[in-house]
């Protein structure tokens, strides 16, 4: 068995004769919740907590995402890791002197350990922490989410969408569950698969289930209903990857994204609207797999392509109807200080 740094320091990976070479991710979080009733001790406070993300991160995307649709910025504050990092931790390479200007911090490690000594699991982003204790509250990527537009309601922007409604999350939930199983994770079986009959039942999985979203997508404009809701915000973070990322790197190369016309059209529609292309770093998500990764990409040499201005150009998904945000309205400009910058976009 070995382990990799940040997100994937979750992953138990074991390439044997009795797992097959499989990939297995363990997904034993810290389940705390932040609750409008506090439940758990952690009750719903203004600038009480800080979401630390890592721009690359896939599941950490989610969050930046969910957290800029719903207006949560001036309630909860945001700090980024820097995409690369050793087997320790994620760090703050990004900030001055590589700390945490709230938390005072550069391992994000020491925050996980200040909620349990001696952590022993992955340190992995997104994580949310308590400012006054500088202790991690959660890092169950999945329920941050959903808790952002069920817990954190009385904080959320006026036009706030309704990312989770209540009479469709049934399929969400059954669609999200699928995304995630063949698609989010499918890929890192790919990537990650230790034989080549482990590998090529990932490929077969992953190339099923982006077959399935296609016809689904085909004649309607987002995943579940006329909006946008929680099941896109997860399908894109991983789409956004496939082509810079997962095709190459993973092997997941039967079609590169952009020569899946359905699935290219609704990710670049996504990508165009306000809180999903402006929180998507190429550069840093690039620098995170090429360089972690070492037993993939032993060289860390990162590619220069694919070229990414074709995220810009027009998809015509408007025809097929939809309410982006339904009754709501877009997001306002992303706040300074967290602006990708132009040159990591597809500007």
């Amino acid at each position: 068995m070995f382990r990799f740094g940040g997100y994937e320091q979750l992953m138990s990976y074991v390439a044997s004769e009795t797992s097959g070479g499989d990939f297995n991710r363990d997904t034993n979080y810290i389940n705390t919740r932040i609750t409008a009733d506090g439940r758990d001790g952690y009750p719903v406070e203004p600038g009480r907590y800080r979401l630390v993300v890592a721009r690359a991160c896939p599941w950490a995307n989610r969050t930046i995402i969910v957290r800029r649709l719903l207006g949560l910025e001036d309630v909860l504050s945001i700090g980024f890791c820097g995409p690369t990092h050793d087997e320790r931790s994620w760090t703050f390479d990004l900030d001055p002197g590589g700390v945490d200007p709230v938390l005072g911090i550069h391992f994000l490690r020491d925050a996980y350990n200040k909620r349990i000594p001696d952590y022993e699991k992955g340190v992995t982003v997104p994580a949310i922490v308590d400012i006054p204790t500088g202790q991690v509250v959660t890092n169950d990527f999945p329920q941050i989410t959903l808790d952002f537009s069920l817990e954190w309601t009385a904080y959320h922007r006026d036009g706030a969408p309704q990312l989770y409604p209540e009479p469709l999350r049934d399929e969400i939930d059954e669609v999200a569950q699928r995304v995630y199983t063949e698609v989010n994770n499918g890929v890192y079986r790919c990537g990650f698969a230790g034989s080549q009959g482990a590998y090529e039942k990932a490929y077969d999985r992953l190339f099923t289930a982006l077959d399935w979203l296609s016809d689904r997508l085909e004649n309607q404009r987002y995943l579940v209903g006329d909006t946008i809701t929680e099941a896109d915000v997860r399908l894109f973070t991983t789409l956004a990857r496939f082509d810079p990322v997962y095709h190459g790197h993973f092997k997941a190369n039967r079609s590169k994204l952009s020569e899946m016309p359905v699935l290219w059209a609704y990710a670049r529609d996504l990508f165009q609207t306000p809180g999903f292309g402006d929180t998507t770093d190429f550069v840093q998500i690039k620098q995170h797999y090429y360089i972690v990764h070492s037993d993939i990409n032993p060289t860390g040499v990162v590619p220069k392509g694919p070229d990414l201005r074709n995220w810009l150009t027009p998809h015509g998904r408007e025809a097929l109807g939809g309410r982006p945000f339904g009754d709501g309205t877009p997001p306002g400009p992303t706040p300074e200080g967290e602006r990708v910058p132009e040159a990591h976009s597809a500007g």
